[in-house]
């Protein structure tokens, strides 16, 4: 299991993900912060990133915030 904190930047341009150290990444996703629809696309980038499914990435702390706790969990 791997916790890392994330900052979040919604309605972005393009969808990357930079990472600033072993543990802190800056997401930017296209979706608007609307009803989840970041978050989830968030959840997406990052199981896309470390090569996992959507469901093993959990939104820990900051469901409604830029600054994030997520939780991937290894298979």
């Amino acid at each position: 299991m791997m916790r890392i904190f994330v900052k979040a930047k919604p309605s972005s341009k393009e969808e990357k993900i930079e990472k600033l150290d072993e543990s802190h990444y800056v997401v930017s996703v296209k979706e608007p912060p609307i009803k989840g629809k970041a978050n989830e696309a968030i959840r997406n980038a990052l199981a896309v990133y470390f090569k996992t499914s959507s469901s093993r990435v959990k939104i820990i702390y900051g469901y409604s915030s830029r600054n994030k706790i997520i939780e991937i969990i290894d298979q």
